[in-house]
């Protein structure tokens, strides 16, 4: 958690460089009437939506309608901007590992539909995840398990993750290793984000394993009323509608090699972001990594 609130104070200026935990100084900041101000100009109907699942509509509504009716109608504020810069943070602390991340833009976000949706994809192909010996086997067979975690016992997780929100969002591989390993590690993750970036290097077969990983990860998500009434919510604040699942579902199976060398080859053009935690001594400078996707 960390470590990706470190990814973004450093990537971003604006909105999304804000912290999610907050820090120490501004806890002993809040007050009533800060919390008073922050509902008043938040918890207004146009910055609201309500959604349910295993409910008709109309019953929903007959309910939520009185209790609903006399939120604030007010004008909705502007969407706060937020602009991808690139940027390195690292921090020495008191730990026997060192966790390190690089991450990239993926530009436009979740109203770049198939980027968004190919970069999900990418994550799923990345897989990795911990390294252990038993277990259900999670990754097992995912680009980064097999060709570091099956290789390198230096390394205690290497996964690729995404976050993507309306406009913007991060694509990179976070590591955990031993600290003498961590130069290595650095220069592994930035060699498997090179790899995919680069036609042919990717199988169908890859390709083929991580697209029904996607779908059966959304099938199986939906099953929960839970996690549906969180979609329906999202989607609508994202798109003002619910798309239909069969579209997702298209569109993962349209996406081709030449999609995910094209996308990854994108997204890595844009600056490097790095965020690095622990035993940071031996953790290459910002200028160096960078230079390995942006030499010319």
């Amino acid at each position: 958690g960390l470590l990706l609130e470190a990814l973004h104070s450093a990537g971003y200026t604006g909105a999304l460089a804000n912290p999610l935990i907050a820090p120490e100084p501004a806890i002993h900041k809040l007050d009533s009437s800060i919390l008073k101000e922050f509902i008043a100009e938040n918890y207004t109907a146009p910055r609201m939506v309500l959604a349910a699942s295993g409910v008709e509509h109309d019953v929903l509504v007959s309910i939520a309608e009185p209790l609903l009716s006399d939120l604030p109608a007010v004008k909705r504020p502007e969407e706060p901007k937020s602009v991808y810069v690139g940027g390195d943070y690292r921090c020495q602390a008191d730990c026997q590992n060192t966790h390190v991340a690089l991450a990239f833009e993926v530009p436009g976000g979740w109203y770049e539909e198939k980027t968004a949706i190919t970069v999900t994809v990418l994550q799923l192909m990345g897989g990795g995840d911990w390294f252990c010996t038993g277990g259900v086997g999670k990754g097992l067979y995912s680009r980064l398990s097999l060709r570091i975690l099956s290789h390198y016992h230096q390394i205690e997780s290497f996964s690729a993750f995404n976050h993507i929100y309306n406009y913007s969002g991060l694509f990179g591989i976070l590591a955990t290793t031993s600290p003498d390993f961590a130069s290595k590690a650095v220069d592994l993750a930035a060699g498997e984000l090179l790899e995919v970036a680069t036609p042919g290097n990717v199988t169908q077969g890859q390709l083929d394993r991580a697209k029904q990983a996607a779908k059966c990860k959304v099938l199986m998500d939906l099953e929960s009323r839970a996690v549906a009434c969180e979609d329906i919510g999202r989607q609508v604040m994202t798109y003002g509608e619910r798309k239909p699942i069969e579209k997702f579902l298209n569109d993962v199976e349209a996406i081709t090699l030449n999609d995910i060398s094209s996308t990854a080859k994108n997204i890595i053009s844009t600056p490097l972001t790095m965020a690095s935690w622990g035993d940071v001594t031996n953790v290459p400078t910002y200028e160096s990594v960078s230079r390995k996707f942006h030499s010319k």
